[in-house]
């Protein structure tokens, strides 16, 4: 059952929507965390109501095990916690499976750096800017496109650099990823994401091979992407000396909420 058929996350989000008063980010973000669950259950899943705090406890196992980020993970359940919550307070249900799992304790070496404030600064940095020399008509389109896919993913520089046209599934939303190890993944890409990739590659006439081109049409490199990256950072108010690796923390921080809602996320 897919998010976009389920009554049960459809009434979720219209609570989130009308009650909470949530940015389109912050819903769209918490879709993508049901959206993960849902795809790792596969054929498991069937109705919210059966499922026990073992499917959750073997999923945080799993996250455990792919090497995810304690942040992450931490913030992936605030939103199935806040899911349940209503699950028991607006649909009956007896209890919630999530409040029963005990999550990692919280990273300390890499605290927030960034506001939602400044991630959405950054995100609309490449369409503001000028060209510069010699670079195609479609140079914008591709930064904005890489920042949008690496703010909704949270992919490493080097996958973002690696991705091939066939790796992007337009009909799912979602992208392809081989990782450390020659791990393979799927991943879900959020909305905004995928809109900016879809006019890069429009303005740009990528149709198949690399996803992310230079100039002169050749792949980029993991290099290229740090320097589109550091460009935008420059000419933003974010700190100069913030790295991608804490940036990735950051984005994955205000991934499934910001402001009041993150105060509860601190609190679990």
């Amino acid at each position: 059952m897919s998010p976009h058929t389920d009554s049960e996350v459809d009434a979720f989000i219209e609570f989130m929507t009308t009650e909470k008063n949530s940015s389109p980010r912050t819903l769209e973000n918490y879709t993508l965390a049901i959206r993960l669950f849902q795809t790792w259950l596969g054929d498991r899943f069937s109705k919210w109501r059966d499922l026990t705090s073992d499917h959750f406890r073997a999923y945080l196992f799993q996250l455990q095990k792919d090497g995810l980020a304690r942040s992450t993970v931490r913030l992936r359940f605030a939103a199935y916690r806040s899911f349940y919550k209503f699950l028991v307070h607006r649909r009956g249900y007896p209890n919630s499976p999530v409040a029963e799992v005990e999550l990692p304790k919280a990273d300390k070496a890499l605290p927030v750096v960034l506001t939602l404030t400044q991630i959405e600064e950054l995100l609309e940095l490449p369409m503001k800017s000028e060209l510069q020399g010699q670079a195609p008509a479609w140079m914008r389109e591709r930064d904005a496109a890489i920042l949008e896919l690496f703010y909704s993913t949270g992919l490493r520089l080097a996958e973002l650099a690696s991705l091939d046209v066939i790796n992007i599934d337009s009909i799912n939303e979602s992208v392809r990823v081989i990782g450390k190890g020659s791990k393979e993944r799927l991943v879900p890409i959020g909305s905004h994401a995928m809109k900016a990739m879809q006019k890069y590659r429009s303005v740009a006439g990528i149709h198949e091979g690399p996803l992310f081109v230079s100039k002169l049409r050749k792949r980029i490199s993991t290099r290229s992407v740090n320097s589109v990256l550091k460009k935008y950072l420059a000419q933003s108010s974010i700190p100069f000396n913030v790295t991608p690796h804490k940036l990735r923390h950051s984005f994955a921080t205000h991934l499934l909420d910001h402001g009041a809602d993150l105060r509860s996320v601190q609190s679990l």
